[in-house]
């Protein structure tokens, strides 16, 4: 009896020591991508987003101006843009809406209406700062569009576990583009061009990420173009993606004073 007590206890104590030996939960299986399935899962989230509206603060520091305000943005991809301006108290100051063949840009304080054919320095003398039309919808949009990178392999690519670093050099212009991605969410905190001697021309951050439908989305947006001389800041208090959208178009009086461009 004394024998059979003693085995069933070395029994149960053993059981004991297997248990507190086991983990007590499920190892997660990490996803570590190579620079392929990376680029391609990094330009899959920015195409998943086919609508975006925003609103918050907007800031543009640049040789012309410096001057922050509240906006709201609706765009809709690939080719409308709309950007309202707002004052103190929520007063209208301005309203444009931008596509790739033309543009119109709404004076409220002057019942002033500037509009006409979509050209290279256009963007910059209604709103100020010197983007292309998509390089300003990525930008309100919080995104980067890698389409060129999905047939390029990287010169250097690592993953620290955090961080993904994705680097891309053109040797003939003296140009290193640099990407940090977050490794948990796929999300681009940072990228970086600048010359192959360390010199930064352009930095654009990424911060205060939420996730739409499956996709992180900056509600913080720097873009720092060093060379040219212009910063961009936005900080969103509310986004809303893929929502339906019609037509895109600015509330017009019909006293306004037209003046083409």
């Amino acid at each position: 009896m004394k024998k059979n007590i003693l085995i069933i206890s070395s029994i149960l104590l053993l059981i004991i020591i297997i248990a507190g030996c086991a983990p007590t939960k499920p190892v997660t299986e990490e996803r570590v991508l190579s620079a392929d399935r990376l680029i391609k899962r990094l330009e899959a989230n920015r195409r998943k987003i086919k609508s975006f509206n925003g609103s918050g603060i907007i800031s543009v520091a640049s040789t012309q101006i410096n001057a922050r305000s509240t906006f709201q943005v609706t765009l809709k991809k690939p080719d409308s843009l709309k950007i309202s301006f707002y004052g103190p108290f929520g007063i209208d100051l301005a309203h444009s809406l931008i596509t790739p063949t033309n543009f119109q840009f709404y004076d409220v304080i002057n019942n002033t209406l500037y509009r006409g054919q979509m050209r290279d320095g256009i963007i910059e003398r209604v709103l100020k700062v010197n983007f292309s039309f998509d390089e300003l919808i990525d930008a309100l949009a919080g995104s980067v569009n890698l389409t060129e990178k999905l047939r390029v392999e990287p010169d250097r690519f690592s993953n620290t576990g955090n961080t993904y670093v994705l680097t891309y050099l053109d040797i003939a212009n003296e140009l290193e583009k640099i990407y940090n991605i977050r490794s948990d969410d796929f999300a681009i905190s940072e990228n970086i061009l600048k010359k192959t001697d360390g010199k930064v021309l352009v930095e654009g951050k990424y911060s205060k990420f939420k996730n739409y439908e499956d996709v992180p989305v900056p509600h913080e947006i720097t873009l720092n173009d060093i060379a040219n001389k212009q910063n961009l800041k936005v900080e969103y208090r509310q986004i809303v993606v893929n929502r339906n959208i019609g037509n895109l178009k600015l509330d017009i009086p019909s006293d306004v004073k037209v003046i083409e461009w």
